[in-house]
């Protein structure tokens, strides 16, 4: 499966002087002739006196049933963990090329929640603020209120981030939310392990884990808003920081792969539950 997933799309490199405008160009060119990609550049705020753009594209699958499922894909929240971003601009250009793997979906895809982050290669935005402790706590930070808005409007059905974590010796994932969450994970875990060994380690990043996965988390982290009902799934994706970019990337590719696919099979057959 990796092998046809890679074959379609070529590696992305990232630029000696990271820029938001140069990591979305190809998606907005996409989108520009494209029936399923829609670009959104409507979310902004100032840092610093600067004009700041939140990219948001929005690809809508094939039909495949009643209404379209909504997930929410979100990336560089640290601005110093490039690889998710990237991850998903490859993503996306994947559904271009072959939108049947995005059947019966509405995905929303925020490649960069923390774009001055990201320029300024910080965990931190420009503000200093470690935005992934910020989600619902009456922050005062325009990034994390502009995703706290998205949230809540959207109502999303799941939930995945993507991190990269450079203290751990494997591909691993973080499960919350709505019950169904492990028996997604364990796919996409398993689909990035052709690229990535599992951290298999009892102790993960603090936390006890097993087989990889991490069923606790940090408090603040961008996540469905508290009294959410029905919670969604969320599902937090963490790649060792030590490989190549490029192989990082594909396995946060073959993992996002899994869980639409593992998602769209739960679906078809929760109704006869």
């Amino acid at each position: 499966m990796t092998t046809t997933l890679n074959s379609t799309i070529s590696p992305i490199r990232s630029p000696r002087v990271r820029l938001v405008n140069n990591l979305i160009a190809p998606l907005d060119r996409l989108a520009a002739n494209s029936v399923s990609l829609i670009a959104n550049q409507d979310a902004r705020f100032e840092s610093n006196g600067e004009a700041q753009v939140l990219p948001h594209y929005r690809f809508i699958g094939p039909l495949g049933g009643d209404a379209p499922i909504r997930l929410g894909i979100f990336a560089g929240i640290h601005g110093d963990e490039p690889e998710g971003a990237f991850a998903l601009v490859r993503f996306l250009q994947l559904l271009e090329a072959k939108p049947e793997i995005a059947t019966g979906y509405s995905l929303s895809v925020y490649p960069v929640c923390n774009p001055t982050g990201f320029e300024l290669n910080t965990r931190y935005s420009r503000n200093g603020k470690d935005l992934n402790r910020e989600f619902w706590k009456n922050s005062r930070e325009p990034e994390v209120r502009l995703l706290e808005a998205a949230l809540v409007a959207q109502s999303f059905d799941g939930l995945i981030a993507l991190h990269t974590d450079d203290t751990c010796e494997g591909f691993y994932g973080i499960a919350r939310g709505a019950t169904l969450t492990k028996h997604l994970i364990e796919p996409a875990l398993a689909a990035a392990a052709s690229l990535l060994p599992r951290d298999e380690r009892a102790i993960i990043d603090g936390f006890r884990a097993r087989n990889g996965v991490i069923s606790d988390c940090y408090q603040g982290v961008l996540s469905a808003a508290p009294k959410s009902r029905p919670r969604p799934f969320e599902i937090i994706l963490e790649t060792p920081a030590a490989p190549p970019a490029f192989v990082k990337e594909a396995a946060f590719v073959a993992a996002l792969h899994a869980i639409l696919l593992e998602y769209r099979k739960f679906i078809a057959f929760a109704p006869n539950l």
